[in-house]
Formats: structure tokens, sequence, C-alpha cells
């Protein structure tokens, strides 16, 4: 029988962004979450929206779905890979920061790219950086797949030999539990820094972020779920 894992004292609800349309977002993500989950020790719980109760495939209600999930998680990591950023990754980063969540920016994409002009800079639009209670997180995790794999197979096998004994899948979860630790040390982090959000503004932009994406639903019963979302980030000292 398996050991449980143990829990930490105080767990954080996670709101993990990112591409989902295919088996490798898919899969990259499980292993990140899950990755994240364990060597927190159960204090991060990162929700996957590919892991969402499906109702209905209106978009609208999707999308819906996916705001409210956003507004209700206690941080938020997001996947900023690709020469040019997913487009709904994006924008929930934006909802986040008009909501003041604490969010760490996350790229494995060892590619250049954006318009900031040098390596040392986010590798993507600078319309996307320099925001409060963000922290970005960069690994080539292509290269360090390779390094790894160097280390631990003193010989190259054979194809046979390396698909038998999984050694792709192996090295690819090593990588994912490095990359883990890291992104527990941001969200840690972005969580001590102070809000952004003015006490006096807390329930105007509250009540503002009901209303102002256009979400389905009765006016009044939206307004009282973002009041009582926003209780809940203040009595656990996130605002």
């Amino acid at each position: 029988m398996k050991k449980k894992q143990p829990k930490a004292s105080t767990s954080y609800s996670v709101y993990f962004a990112g591409e989902l349309f295919d088996i490798k977002h898919l899969a990259g993500n499980a292993i990140l979450a899950e990755s994240i989950y364990s060597q927190s020790k159960g204090k991060y719980l990162c929700h996957l929206p590919q892991d969402f109760e499906m109702r209905g495939l209106n978009p609208h209600i999707i999308r819906d779905q996916d705001i409210i999930a956003l507004f209700e998680s206690d941080l938020a990591v997001f996947n900023f890979d690709g020469t040019e950023l997913d487009s709904g990754t994006v924008v929930e980063f934006m909802l986040a920061k008009f909501a003041d969540i604490p969010s760490v920016l996350l790229r494995s994409d060892l590619r250049a790219a954006g318009d900031q002009g040098s390596a040392k800079k986010d590798p993507w639009n600078l319309m996307a950086s320099f925001y409060p209670r963000t922290e970005v997180v960069r690994a080539l995790s292509l290269v360090d797949y390779r390094v790894l794999q160097q280390k631990t197979l003193r010989k190259k096998p054979s194809v046979t030999t390396r698909l038998s004994s999984q050694h792709a899948s192996k090295t690819a979860q090593a990588v994912g539990q490095d990359l883990a630790k890291r992104v527990i040390g941001a969200l840690d982090n972005v969580r001590q820094v102070p809000p952004a959000l003015k006490p006096e503004l807390r329930a105007d932009v509250y009540a503002w972020l009901a209303q102002m994406p256009g979400l389905k639903g009765r006016s009044k019963a939206l307004h009282e779920q973002l009041a009582t979302v926003l209780e809940s980030k203040i009595q656990r000292d996130l605002l």
C-alpha cells in the first residue's frame, strides 16, 4: 500500500493556465501540476482547466467557467511558452492582475521571442511584463532534458532499450520535478508580496469584476459570488 502524501497545514488553490489542446500540453500540464503538489507537500493545489467538468459546448459558458475558477483561486501559474504567447492565457493573466491575484509566469521554452531587445529581458511582448505581484520563472527544458539524459545513461542505449525502459518519459518526469521546485519557490515568494489593491478599493474592484467580463447569470448573484470570493481572500491574507 502506498503511503499517503503528507499535507501542509495550509493549502492554496492555484489556477494553472496554459494551452491544453493536444496530448503534449495535457501530459506536460499534468506532470508539472502533480509535481508541484507532491514537492510542496500539498501546499499548492493546481487546478487544471483540462480537468474541469464540461457544462456543455457553449463557448461563452466554457469561458465563464474558467474566469470564475481563476477569480476563486488563491494564486495562479501562467505558461508563457511559444514564439507567440497563447492568447487565451494572456487574457487570463490580465484578468488575474485586475483581481490582484499573486501570479507566476512560467516559460520552459528556450526559444527567443518578444520585442524587449535583450536575452535578459522577458522573451515575450513587453505589454505582458512589469505587473505587480508577479514573478517570472524561466527554464531551458530541452537543455535540461538532454543534460539529465547524459548524466543518467552511461552509454547510448539502443532504440529498443530506450523505448522499453521508458527512458524518455522518466527523464521528462525528472525535468518536471526540478521545474516544480522552482515554481514552488516562486509561489512562496509572490504569496508574501503585499497586495497592490488598496483596501478602500477592494469592494468596488470586485463589484466591477462581476460585471466587466459579461458573465452569464443574474447580476445580483454574480455580485454576491464575487463578494464572497473577495471576503475569502481577505480572511486568508491574500488581499
